[in-house]
C-alpha cells in the first residue's frame, strides 16, 4: 500500500538541491541530482550531476562531480570529470583534476591542476575513479 519505489535518475534531471546562504553543513553530501550551494560546507561533496557554488558559498573538503561552476570559495581537492568553470570572483586553493577548465579573469586560482584528456574512459564509483572497460 505504501510501497514507494526509488525514482530513477532520469526523473531527477532538471531538479536541483539548494543550500541557502547562512546555512552551515558539517559532514558529507552525496547526491545524484544537480546541487547549488550558497551556504557553507565543511566536508566532502559527491554527485553524478552538476555542482554550483554561488558567490556566498564556500566548501572546505573534497569535491567529486561531473560538472562544476565555482563563484565562491573552495579549499581542498576537486575532481570534475567534464568541465570546471571558475568565475571571476571565485577563490580556489588546493588540487584540481578536470576534463576541461575555464577560468575567468580576476579569479584567485591557487591550485595544482591536472587535465585528463579522455574522461570518457573513467567512471565515478563511490568517490573512487575506475577505468571503464572497453571492448
Amino acid at each position: 500500500m505504501f510501497n514507494r519505489k526509488a525514482k530513477p535518475y532520469t526523473e531527477l534531471l532538471g531538479k536541483t538541491n539548494r543550500i541557502v546562504e547562512g546555512t552551515i553543513i558539517k559532514g558529507d553530501i552525496v547526491s545524484q541530482a544537480d546541487f547549488r550551494l550558497d551556504g557553507e560546507l565543511i566536508g566532502n561533496f559527491q554527485s553524478t550531476g552538476k555542482l554550483v557554488v554561488g558567490p556566498a558559498g564556500s566548501i572546505t573538503g573534497d569535491i567529486n562531480c561531473k560538472n562544476a561552476d565555482i563563484e565562491g570559495k573552495f579549499e581542498g581537492t576537486i575532481h570534475v570529470t567534464e568541465i570546471l568553470n571558475v568565475k571571476s570572483k571565485a577563490s580556489i586553493n588546493g588540487e584540481v583534476t578536470v576534463g576541461k577548465l575555464s577560468v575567468e579573469p580576476g579569479a584567485d586560482f591557487s591550485a595544482s591542476c591536472i587535465m585528463k584528456i579522455d574522461q570518457a574512459n573513467f567512471l565515478l564509483t563511490d568517490g573512487k575513479e575506475t577505468q571503464q572497460k572497453t571492448s
